[in-house]
């Protein structure tokens, strides 16, 4: 089993479900969080920057400098299925720009329902 980490944009949700729920994955956990990656607008303020902005840009981007809100979707997939999964979050959330998303696959080591006490594949 694996969990498939994807951080999209918030504009992307409904999209990004629908298309889980049509290739056969409705189950899912979505939270709202706040992060940055490289931040190339950053970069690119401090390229045309005065001497004086440059250190005022350097400074916020040494703090952390804006942090963006994003949507933390985790979803807990058999291995024959991640590929499928990881496709289609890519076919709906790649547009070419940065801000497009991150997707992380990492290998889950049991899954136990609280429930019924069922674990491994049967618990998903």
């Amino acid at each position: 089993m694996k969990e498939i980490i994807a951080i999209i944009r918030m504009n992307k949700v409904g999209q990004t479900r629908s298309a889980l729920a049509e290739a056969g994955f409705c189950r899912m956990t979505a939270t709202k969080v706040m992060g940055r990656g490289k931040m190339l607008k950053d970069l690119a303020l401090l390229d045309k920057a005065t001497d004086e902005n440059r250190e005022i840009i350097l400074q916020s981007m040494l703090k952390g400098g804006r942090l963006i809100p994003k949507r933390l979707l985790s979803i807990i997939v058999k291995d024959e299925d991640v590929q499928k999964v990881v496709d289609t979050i890519i076919a709906v959330n790649k547009e070419g720009h940065v801000g497009d998303g991150k997707i992380f696959v990492l290998p889950v080591t049991d899954v136990i329902r609280v429930r019924t006490g069922e674990t491994g594949e049967e618990a998903i």
